[in-house]
Parts: structure tokens; C-alpha cells; sequence
């Protein structure tokens, strides 16, 4: 629910600040964030996820001496890795925007390095809470995020351009909302470890302080070396598509080709957004139910997870694709003149659900001990995207059209090789492609019913009532054909919140 309303808030936020900026506005905000997101890699993505797993290992055998060690080694060593990479990225800020080919991105780049910092700290506090199974901390620290993201670095941007400042100070002004979010959720999460502790009774024997670190690096590491490798392999894949771009069109028209890009993109990771409270919530169910030998349970949790994944993902990507010109032009305004945006959002729209799916099998990867698979698989994916990027944008023909397909197939590489590990090596195999049969068959028929919606109200309303009939006919439909179909059971609903009322409301089996 969290991440639903952080998405819309997130919407209201990057929408009209797109808008605001403009596409080389958009582009200056883009590589920033991409530079960001790649440092955020090396220094936290590991951290939440094995701080969960093993928290969640070692409150199923009930050592909570063992727990509140784990959390009290990880604080200070990941501070000092975010501290470090905050500083490399304020110092080496004018090489990184040269490196992304966009000089004016380098006061954006200094203004975000403190929340690398702030990330890594949090995110230690996030996964002690993920590792209780308690996902409250990371909504609220969603939630404040992404409000000041709204608030203060919209209020920033538009101040700055009616003071007459440019595009690109603009930009950097809307990311000072993200550190000031961080700053106010970082009070709230140590007010709950605090009273998490007090309630636990001190119970079993904890390891030294170097072998529980030694511990920590174990899982983290590769998990942040896989993250690492695709957040290298994307900042690489977007020099290379700007460059390719640049060998046939000037660099101010190759500018807004990936600035209509980018913004193509704030609508295709919405539903990945939606999918990582799943993710998140099931590795420390998983590892719990593998920390107790409990391999059927986990693969049921795994086999909900996935059917739950699809009964959003699916028809998210089948919306986005079929409606994808109307919503470009109701969000952005109309490029009719190129149709750019309508056409990369719809191969967006179809790489939407590999990316959830991804996320879905790399989580039940790290959470049955197979942190290392990821690293291999993500490589591949984005060695995919780099080389199809470079052979199909570099092709006047197809232009700008080549990074969504290059985006398609680097996901949907990573998902069947994923797959192919879960079926090899995981005990007691999850059906993973059972779940996804009928779910896809319903997305179908509701994206042929939408897609025929949208034509018939056509011819009595426009804009944005005409695109509102479309989307509220999908949802109807596709509704009563999961509930027609029995699509979805009891069981499947057990990750839900009143799960059980729900099913009873719907007298599934």
C-alpha cells in the first residue's frame, strides 16, 4: 500500500517536474539519477537484503543476542562505506558527468552524494525491521521520502526557474528533496529500533564481532556485486545509447531523444515499484522456512509470490502497451510529430513484466542461499542490452527505438535464466510457469476489451475522460475474470493485508 501511494506521490512529483524541465531537462535529472543509483549499488544494495536474511535465520532459532549483533557490526561498517562513496561521488563529480557525456549534470551529482551516506545508514535500520518481518518501517520511510521528494524539490525547481536560473540548476534543485527526506526518516526508523530492542529478551550466544561481519559481507556481497554489475552495465548502456545517438543527429536533438526516454520510464517502473514490497516481504519468509527445514512451506510462499507477482505485473504490462500512446500524450503532452514516446512506452510496457519477474526470482534466488547466481545473470542480461543498444540505436531506421527492445530482451534474459537455476537447484521446485498460464490469458483478453474500449469511447469523448473509460473498463474486466476463472485461492492471499476477509468476500476456494 506503501509503495502505491509513494508511486503516486512519486507521479505527481516527476511528471510535472518533466514537464517543467523539459526533455534536456529531463536528460540532466536522468544521468544524475543514474550515477546516483550506480554508487547506491556499490555501497547498499546488499544491505537490507542480508541484513533480513540473517536476522530472520537467527529470530527463527529465537538468538536475539545474535540479532541485535548483527545490527550493531553493520552500522558503523556500512556508514563508513556510504561516507567514502559520498565523498568520491562530491569529488569526482565533474569526471562522472563527463563520463555520461553531460557537463551540466555536475551540480545535480554534488547535491545528491550526501544521500548515498544517509542510504547506507538507513537502510541497516531497514533490514533489521525486514529481518522481524515488519515492513511498517520501510513504508513510513517510503512515505517521507517521496512526500519531500514532492514538497521541497518541487518547491526548489520551480523556484529556481522563475529565478532565471537554467534547466540544469533546476534539476539539481529538485534532488535536494530527496536528501531532505532521507534527513526526516532517519529519526522515525532509530525511534523503532529502539523500542524493538527493548521488547526482546536477551536469549542464545552471539559470534565475535568479526565473524558476524564476516557473516554480513558473505551475503551482501555478492548481492551487491550483481546489483553493482547491472547499475555499471545501465550507466554504460546510456553513454553508449547517447553516443550512438550523436553518429547521426546533433547532440541537442540526441539530448531530447533520451530525455523522451527518460520519461517514458517514470511509467514503465511503476509496477516494478509495486513488486518490490513482495520481494522484500517474502526473503526473510523464505529463509526462515529454509533455516527450518521447512522446504515445502518455502515453496509455497514461492509459488503465491509468483502467482501474486502476475496478477499484477501482467496486466500492468499489457495496459501500458496497449495504451501507451494516450498516456505518453495525457502525461507529457503529444509527440505526434515522431510518435517516440507512444512507441518506446509500448516495448516498455512489455519489459515491464520481466523486470517484476526478475525481481521475484532473484529474491527467491538470495533468499534459498544462491546470492552468487544473480552476479552471473544480471551480466549477461546487460551484456544483452549493450551490445543490442549498440547495433540497433546506432541504425538511423530505428534511432532511439533500440533501447526499449535492447531493455526487453536484457530482462527477459535474466527472468529464464533465473528460472532455469530456481528449477535446478532450489529443493522441492516452485511451479513458477504454471502460476503465470492463466493470468496471462486473462491480461489478454482484457488488453483486446480495453484496446476496443478506448476506440469506441473515441468516437464520443477525448483526452484524458477518453483514456479514464479505457483504464476503469481494464480494471472491471479483468477483475471479474480472475474472480470468474478462480484464478486466485485462499492461499495466494496469505501476503495480503485482511487476505482472509478478502477471500472470504470473494468465496474463493
Amino acid at each position: 500500500m506503501a509503495a502505491v501511494a509513494a508511486k503516486i506521490i512519486g507521479a505527481l512529483f516527476k511528471i510535472p517536474l518533466y514537464r517543467l524541465l523539459g526533455t534536456d531537462g529531463t536528460a540532466h535529472f536522468t544521468k544524475t539519477y543514474q550515477i546516483y543509483t550506480l554508487l547506491l549499488a556499490i555501497s547498499y544494495s546488499g544491505i537490507p537484503v542480508a541484513l533480513s536474511r540473517l536476522i530472520s535465520a537467527s529470530h527463527e532459532t529465537g538468538n536475539t543476542r545474535q540479532t541485535a549483533k548483527y545490527f550493531r557490526v553493520a552500522l558503523p561498517a556500512f556508514s563508513i562505506v556510504g561516507a567514502v562513496t559520498s565523498l568520491l561521488m562530491f569529488i569526482f563529480a565533474p569526471q562522472l558527468a563527463d563520463f555520461m557525456k553531460d557537463p551540466q549534470a555536475i551540480l545535480g551529482i554534488r547535491v545528491l552524494s550526501p544521500a548515498v551516506l544517509l542510504c547506507c545508514a538507513i537502510s541497516v535500520y531497514e533490514g533489521f525491521a525486514q529481518g522481524h518481518s515488519d515492513m511498517l518501517p520501510t513504508a513510513i520511510k517510503q512515505m517521507l521520502e517521496v512526500s519531500s521528494k514532492l514538497i521541497v524539490g518541487m518547491a526548489a525547481a520551480i523556484i529556481l526557474l522563475n529565478g532565471g536560473f537554467g534547466t540544469d540548476i533546476a534539476a539539481a534543485g529538485a534532488i535536494i528533496g530527496v536528501v531532505a527526506g532521507l534527513l526526516i526518516s532517519f529519526p522515525v526508523l532509530m525511534r523503532y529500533k529502539r523500542r524493538r530492542t527493548l521488547a526482546e529478551t536477551p536469549h542464545g550466544d552471539a559470534k565475535s564481532a568479526s565473524e558476524t561481519l564476516k557473516a554480513i559481507f558473505k551475503v551482501s556481497i555478492p548481492i551487491t556485486l550483481g546489483a553493482s554489475f547491472m547499475s555499471v552495465l545501465t550507466l554504460i548502456d546510456s553513454r553508449v545509447v547517447s553516443a550512438r545517438l550523436e553518429t547521426f543527429l546533433p547532440h541537442e536533438v540526441a539530448i531530447d531523444k533520451f530525455g523522451i526516454f527518460s520519461q517514458c520510464q517514470t511509467l514503465f517502473n511503476f509496477p516494478p515499484s509495486l513488486i518490490s514490497a513482495i520481494t522484500i516481504s517474502i526473503i526473510p519468509a523464505i529463509s526462515a522456512a529454509v533455516a527450518g527445514k521447512r522446504h515445502s512451506e518455502a515453496r509455497g510462499i514461492t509459488e503465491s509470490a509468483m502467482k501474486l507477482v502476475c496478477l499484477f505485473a501482467m496486466p500492468a504490462a499489457v495496459g501500458l502497451s496497449v495504451l501507451a500512446t494516450p498516456l505518453f500524450g495525457v502525461f507529457y503532452g503529444s509527440d505526434a510529430l515522431t510518435g517516440d514516446g507512444g512507441r518506446i512506452l509500448a516495448i516498455l510496457g512489455a519489459a515491464s513484466f520481466f523486470v517484476c519477474a526478475q525481481l521475484l526470482t532473484t529474491a527467491v534466488l538470495q533468499a534459498n542461499g544462491f546470492e552468487r547466481v544473480p552476479m552471473i545473470t544480471f551480466l549477461i542480461g546487460g551484456v544483452v542490452q549493450i551490445v543490442l543498444d549498440y547495433i540497433l540505436v546506432g541504425n538511423p531506421s530505428i534511432g532511439i527505438l533500440g533501447s526499449p527492445v535492447g531493455t526487453l530482451a536484457c530482462y527477459a534474459a535474466i527472468t529464464i535464466l533465473n528460472m532455469i537455476i530456481i528449477a535446478v537447484r532450489v529443493p522441492e521446485k516452485p511451479r513458477l510457469i504454471g502460476a503465470a498460464a492463466k493470468v496471462l490469458l486473462v491480461s489478454v483478453v482484457m488488453g483486446v476489451a480495453t484496446y476496443a474500449v478506448y476506440g469506441i469511447a473515441g468516437r464520443a469523448v477525448s483526452g484524458i475522460l477518453r483514456l479514464g473509460i479505457a483504464v476503469i473498463a481494464a480494471v472491471i474486466v479483468y477483475f471479474v475474470l480472475i474472480v470468474a476463472a478462480r484464478v486466485i485461492t485462499r492461499e495466494d492471499l496469505r501476503f495480503v493485508p485482511k487476505g482472509e476477509k478478502l477471500a472470504k468476500l470473494l468465496r474463493l476456494p
